[in-house]
């Protein structure tokens, strides 16, 4: 099967089994509405992504950044993160995918007040780096995990 349509099928599947979550999708990103507040979705997003047994690398604040210089911005919160064993893969077929890893998920809240997850769609970061067939089982490892502790970070 080729690679392209294999990511096809894969971002079908993500889609389907997020279908039941409030979900947006543009270019690759993936946004899930979040039962929680912007702190309670961070906290249970952290949570989350440890009790995985990945490392949280950062946390960049970007409301808190705003409002260090005199700016408004709503909750804004980014969280980088990653697991050499599921991205390693990917760079050693194809380096430039380190660009876009380690994995970030961000929690941010709309002009309505709806706190939401958004992440880089897997599939996505493949294909735009040109991931071949024998990286198709990290790109699907990495889908599913992201899917599980965005699923756990949202729903009650």
């Amino acid at each position: 099967m080729r690679l392209s349509a294999l990511i096809r099928i894969l971002a079908v599947v993500a889609a389907t089994c997020l279908w039941e979550a409030q979900v947006m999708a543009a270019d690759g990103l993936i946004s899930i509405k979040s039962s929680f507040g912007p702190e309670e979705t961070m906290k249970r997003l952290e949570a989350e992504v440890k009790a995985k047994g990945l490392t949280v690398f950062a946390h960049v604040d970007h409301a808190a950044g705003a409002a260090a210089v005199g700016l408004p911005l709503r909750p804004t919160d980014l969280l980088i993160f990653g697991n050499a064993r599921g991205g390693t893969p990917l760079m050693q077929q194809t380096q430039t995918v380190g660009i876009d890893l380690p994995l970030k998920a961000l929690v941010w809240q709309d002009e309505q007040g709806a706190t939401w997850l958004s992440y880089n769609d897997p599939a996505y970061l493949a294909a735009r780096h040109g991931v071949g067939e024998p990286a198709k089982a990290a790109v699907g490892a990495i889908t599913t995990a992201l899917h599980a502790i965005a699923t756990k970070a949202t729903a009650p």
